[in-house]
């Protein structure tokens, strides 16, 4: 990390030349991975990347270089350039104040603190239990990966941060093949803590649930096509919230005007039924932070509340073109990117009914217990999911197991269909890609039904 010194000169250096914001990010992160396949270790990789980027604005306009050489002359040098290409302002910086915090994300057992071997064992102990499931099970995958990644935040409004930042996350794919066809189930828990995680998860239940998946669904008939109620269940199936609604209420297309949400503010874009919330200040959970990458403590933020949009997710120079403030939400992958406002977890409050009232209610339609993959655009948040795990549901039970559904919609859409929301909230881990790269986030909501969605399928509906 750098000196309170020497962020201090670079800071007051580029004011001097240009610009009347200047923020400085160092990181330092240690990263570790290992796969395995069938049985058999397919990689392993450790890693230590560092580096210092400095952003210059100048009103709404942004220059922003990096290196990982962080010697003070060329430190110096890159703040200049930068603030070079902006009329010379010759402002003067805030003093830097530490900024102090309870650490939300205490970790026990460090990634450093576990061997090779150690490591491998927890690799291997998902790889038994999911290839000895069922015949069917024709290939397993699991990768572990951590890392621990400290930061340096300071800017020219005093802002001066420092964090450390440990995750570990395990993924376990099934594969089951029968008479040509594959199907996959796949599990990856993860959190905002140590190898501790191993404590409070069951790896064995994990890959159990991971094989089941794969084999129910190689055996299942084609989901119907057609418009439809859909029940899409808790935990994972907040991904559809997060990327056909979640972006388009981040400050970066809002504040350029490219969501269907720019403008909305106080006005209804959802059902009575929906609360979303973005939090980044949940204890140990995937997407959360105790400071955003812009120096700024994570919060509690509530986008939708009683189907009222509330507010949106700001980073520091959208929150300038929308003359708004900051709500944490500053986010990159590492130095070598821009923040810019991003999802730390991001799920749909609970309601009031039960998961099981929700499908006694339904008479026919399609039960969504685990989410796949697909494509938005967060333009107009048109969207395209697969389901990997999907059920018929009929005169108000599960009926039959399908594969292959598609679920396709308008994400502005779907809030307003959205007619039963559960009580069962739970949060599920992924990885967010956007324009400031890729990073954690978490996603989630209870079982919800909405009451009529396009499904894509192969099977004729009944």
């Amino acid at each position: 990390m750098l000196s309170k010194s020497l962020l201090e000169n670079i800071i007051d250096t580029a004011l001097s030349k240009g610009g009347d914001f200047v923020e400085i990010f160092v990181e330092d992160k240690i990263t570790n991975s290992i796969n395995l396949i069938n049985g058999k270790i397919d990689s392993a990789n450790t890693g230590n990347d560092y580096g210092v980027g400095i952003r210059v604005i100048k009103d709404t306009n942004e220059i922003y270089v990096y290196t990982n050489d962080d010697q003070k002359d060329n430190l110096l040098k890159l703040a200049k350039k930068a603030a070079g290409m902006f009329k010379k302002a010759d402002l003067k910086s805030n003093k830097l104040q530490f900024a102090d915090y309870d650490n939300l994300h205490p970790v026990k057992i460090y990634p450093a603190d576990l061997n090779q071997t150690e490591k491998v064992e927890f690799i291997r102990r998902a790889y038994l239990t999911a290839d000895q499931y069922d015949e069917l099970i024709t290939q397993v995958v699991v990768g572990l990966s951590d890392y621990t990644q400290n930061v340096q935040i300071a800017n020219s409004n005093g802002v001066f941060a420092e964090d450390e930042r440990s995750r570990v996350r395990l993924g376990i794919q099934a594969v089951a093949s029968l008479e040509g066809e594959k199907q996959t189930g796949f599990q990856g828990p993860g959190a905002h803590m140590g190898f501790e995680l191993f404590d409070q998860i069951d790896i064995t239940k994990r890959a159990e649930d991971a094989a089941r998946m794969a084999v129910t669904m190689i055996k299942a008939g084609h989901a119907p096509q057609g418009k439809m109620p859909v029940i899409i269940d808790n935990k994972f199936g907040g991904v559809i919230f997060h990327e056909a609604c979640g972006h388009g209420l981040e400050a970066t297309s809002v504040a350029k005007n490219n969501s269907v949400f720019s403008n909305k503010l106080k006005e209804k874009i959802a059902s009575e039924k929906v609360t979303a919330i973005d939090d980044g200040t949940i204890p140990h959970q995937w997407g959360s932070q105790n400071f955003d990458d812009e120096g700024h403590k994570t919060q509690r933020n509530v986008l939708i509340e009683k189907g009222v949009l509330k507010n949106y997710m700001i980073d520091f120079i959208n929150g300038r073109r929308l003359n708004m403030k900051s709500t944490g939400s500053g986010r990159r992958e590492s130095y070598r990117y821009a923040p810019t406002s991003r999802m730390t977890n991001t799920f749909i409050d609970n309601g009031e009914c039960s998961r099981e009232e929700i499908i006694a209610a339904t008479e026919f339609g399609l039960y969504a217990k685990h989410m796949g993959g697909g494509s938005v655009n967060p333009a107009t948040g048109d969207f395209n999911f697969n389901v990997r795990e999907g059920y018929i549901i009929k005169n108000g039970q599960i009926e039959k197991p399908v594969r292959g559904a598609t679920l396709i919609g308008k994400g502005a859409d779907i809030l307003k269909k959205i007619d039963m929301v559960a009580n069962n909230l739970d949060l599920a881990e992924g990885m967010c890609g956007s324009i400031s790269g890729s990073v954690p986030a978490g996603v989630g909501q209870p079982t919800l039904r909405v009451s009529e969605l396009t499904v894509g399928g192969r099977g004729e509906k009944e």
